[in-house]
């Protein structure tokens, strides 16, 4: 048999026990063709990119199967009939990984800054950073190290 991941999105105004059935209905219709599911990883509700049948979040579901060819095109026409999936994808894959997917490990980075007025988050004030170097505080003037710019002409005789 052959091993596939599939990662179905569905609508935002079911609940997570109606996408919990939703796993249990892909499970049924493989085993039913003499496949199975290995690992069911639900990833929350989560925001779109873009708008996707007038929806802007989804319920995002990872499936990983190991099933025969005919049970995932079987699988395949069921999802496009729920009206509840908004999107899906099933990939042919070498392996399967036991391991949480990379949406389900722990993300390191820390929370970025807020909306606009603290835009970049706690990051210092450019005067307290010493990477940057001199931003030259003192560059000679306003001209710097050139002459002054002395009188300036009309564009064209005549105009004033």
């Amino acid at each position: 048999m052959a091993l596939y991941e599939c990662v179905l999105i569905a609508r935002q105004d079911i609940s997570n026990a109606q996408v919990d059935t939703m796993g249990d209905e892909v499970s049924a219709i493989l085993s039913e063709g003499g496949g199975s599911v290995s690992k069911r990883e639900y990833w929350g509700l989560r925001t779109l990119n873009f708008r996707i049948k007038k929806n802007r979040k989804g319920h995002y579901l990872l499936l990983n199967i190991d099933a025969p060819a005919p049970a995932v095109h079987e699988l395949d026409r069921r999802l496009r009939l729920n009206e509840d999936v908004i999107r899906h994808m099933t990939v042919k894959v070498e392996e399967l990984e036991e391991a949480p997917s990379a949406m389900m490990q722990k993300n390191d980075r820390p929370e970025r800054g807020g909306r606009r007025g603290d835009r970049f988050g706690d990051r210092p004030e450019r005067g307290d950073r010493p990477d940057r170097g001199d931003r030259g505080g003192d560059r000679g003037g306003d001209r710097g190290d050139r002459a002054p710019r002395g009188e300036r002409r009309p564009l064209r005789e005549g105009a004033e």
